[in-house]
């Protein structure tokens, strides 16, 4: 559905090489992390979730397909160093869909800045809006906005991706 989380429209706002490393934290369907694994055919993408059950059906779908260049790591993101990333090893972090459900904010936006190289791109997408299929709470993007700036990441741009979602780009 048109007006739907596009995952193809929100990465158009992405500078993109074949050869970047990435990462989706909290990647649930991975999504996100499969469209990557597309364009960053020399690259590497890291796939990253606390649910064990994703991580298996994203291992399955990768088998399935032959994508080799899909990694996926069991983590959690609220704690120091959560991801196990290397610092400053990434060139794109996404954190789309998984600031809402976030207990500390902060601590995840700190590990994406963390293993972001410098000049590396942040890429948020969050609910804007309660929905019938939508999260009961969601995450302002003020409040990213601030977390984000008191970090060091720079705004580069917003913008609104379909009725239910905004994104924001930072770079370190």
């Amino acid at each position: 559905m048109a007006d739907f989380l596009n995952v193809e429209e929100a990465l158009i706002h992405l500078d993109v090489r074949e050869n970047m490393t990435a990462a989706e934290f909290g990647c649930g369907s991975a999504a996100f992390a499969l469209a990557l694994a597309q364009k960053l055919d020399k690259g590497r993408v890291y796939a990253l979730d606390v649910q064990e059950e994703k991580l298996s059906a994203l291992k399955g779908k990768v088998t399935q397909q032959k994508i080799g260049n899909v990694f996926t790591i069991l983590c959690d993101l609220e704690e120091k160093n959560g991801s196990t990333l290397q610092d400053e090893s990434l060139d794109i972090v996404l954190l789309p869909n998984i600031l809402f459900q976030a207990e500390n904010k902060s601590a995840i936006i700190e590990e994406a800045k963390r293993v972001l190289k410098k000049g590396g791109q942040l890429l948020v997408i969050e609910w804007i809006k309660k929905s019938a299929f939508g999260p009961e709470k969601i995450t302002k993007p003020e409040e990213i906005k601030k977390i984000s700036e008191e970090l060091g990441l720079s705004l580069k741009k917003d913008f609104g991706s379909g009725n239910y979602h905004y994104g924001i780009l930072f770079i370190k």
